[in-house]
């Protein structure tokens, strides 16, 4: 790696004095230059109506094979993408067409861990499909993998589902890198926090540190002391089994031992997209609550506050659910699901409460407004719900095809010294 020089404070370096057991970061003028990554084909599990193939299209990458078995799914990938790449039906079936690529992403069946499930996790079948992205890793040995699920799953019954995926993906000479990431990050109008799981072949890593592509040297400038020496020490990382807690919201798994933190900020945040912006002005009649919702406000409570960046206006007395709740449209949307009541949550757009349309649920998620052309209103909310927004993902394609990487490096001498590439978050 050449050295070249840049201006501050475009790249920070961090060292950590073995002798003198100080932590310190302070401005550099040198950087690592890193060339980029080039992918060339990717497979989409659990394709829906296409998330990852809209962030993968955008990034020149060609998806050579896609699965779902959801026949409405199906056809909305058919209608925008064609029939080519798609085989419909169930996974444990075809996995064995799989054809060889570069890159495996799938957003898992989230209902096993979501709290709008029963959250059954492994124990779910749905858990168990899982093991089939596991098997497809373990037999085709693509250079990366991204996976999408719920923020539940870092918590689920003390951390033990989230320790058994992390150990299953840590046993295939994998480098494992994970981040909780909220759709508000990348100025989507909506409180979306989801876990992106990202694997990296191992001999596609850094030689004496794995390198880290989901944290930025921002974010690893603010670590402790403590925690950056457990960093560049692997044999302090704990092992996965041991783990019975949450785990943290981001960190790094190899060869059955984890290292995570978590970290105050998302330092690549873009500006806050308030609802509003996506709202339709004139809408169907039957989008229109109006009347049966002010009848409901004669037994709800007033709150007019903001939760996690989403304006609630009303709460029914003695209803807890988002079902009893009015929302404004200041702040965010609450998450989008495939949960038919939560379809029917009322917003108070001007003078009407109505429920928000389906293109409405397109532009939230990041979809175009016809996406989901030729499938019914009723069916395209559960669609959206259950959709991994294309913007989200596309970020961790980013991380690997830009090589936004904070590179870790053993000098022959006694300091460590930890890199970026500038502007990489």
């Amino acid at each position: 790696m050449i050295a070249s020089p840049l201006k501050p404070p475009q790249a920070i370096a961090i060292i950590l004095k073995h002798t003198q057991a100080t932590f310190m970061d302070t401005l550099t003028g040198k950087k690592h230059s890193l060339s980029q990554q080039t992918i060339a084909t990717t497979v989409e599990l659990f394709c829906g109506i296409g998330g990852f193939r809209i962030a993968a299209d955008k990034r020149n990458i060609r998806t050579v094979w896609a699965n779902d078995i959801c026949p409405k799914a199906c056809k909305v990938y058919r209608t925008q993408f064609g029939d080519a790449e798609l085989r419909q039906g169930n996974i444990n079936e075809l996995a064995h067409e799989i054809p060889p690529h570069e890159l495996l992403t799938a957003g898992f069946p989230c209902q096993p861990f979501s709290s709008a499930g029963k959250k059954e996790g492994v124990r779910d079948p749905r858990g168990n499909l899982f093991e089939v992205i596991v098997d497809i890793l373990h037999r085709h040995k693509p250079r990366f993998f991204i996976l999408e699920n719920v923020k539940r799953l870092l918590s689920m019954e003390e951390g033990t589902h989230f320790a058994k995926i992390l150990s299953r993906l840590a046993s295939l000479d994998y480098t494992i890198e994970w981040r909780l990431v909220n759709a508000m990050h990348f100025g989507l109008p909506q409180n979306r926090q989801r876990i992106v799981i990202l694997g990296v072949l191992g001999n596609d890593t850094q030689v004496d540190f794995p390198s880290i592509r989901l944290a930025s040297t921002q974010n690893l400038s603010d670590l402790p002391e403590s925690n950056f020496k457990t960093l560049t020490n692997f044999e302090s990382w704990m092992k996965i089994e041991a783990h019975n807690k949450r785990f943290p919201t981001w960190g790094v798994a190899s060869d059955g031992r984890f290292i995570g933190y978590d970290f105050a900020q998302f330092s690549g945040t873009m500006p806050r997209v308030p609802l509003r912006k996506v709202i339709k002005s004139n809408v169907d009649p039957q989008f229109d609550f109006t009347e049966s919702t002010l009848n409901r406000l004669k037994d709800s409570t007033p709150i007019n506050s903001f939760v996690q960046g989403v304006q609630i206006l009303y709460n029914q007395v003695g209803g807890a659910r988002m079902g009893y709740t009015v929302f404004g449209i200041d702040g965010v949307a609450p998450t989008l699901t495939s949960t038919t009541s939560r379809h029917y949550e009322r917003y108070k757009i001007g003078n009407q409460y109505r429920r928000l349309t389906n293109v409405e649920y397109a532009r939230i998620q990041g979809f175009p407004d016809e996406h989901c052309v030729g499938i019914s209103i009723y069916d395209q909310y559960p669609l959206f719900g259950n959709a991994v927004p294309p913007v989200m993902v596309g970020w961790v394609m980013d991380c690997i095809l830009q090589n936004q990487v904070a590179v870790m490096t053993t000098p022959k001498f006694e300091q460590l010294s930890l890199f970026s590439i500038p502007n990489a978050f």
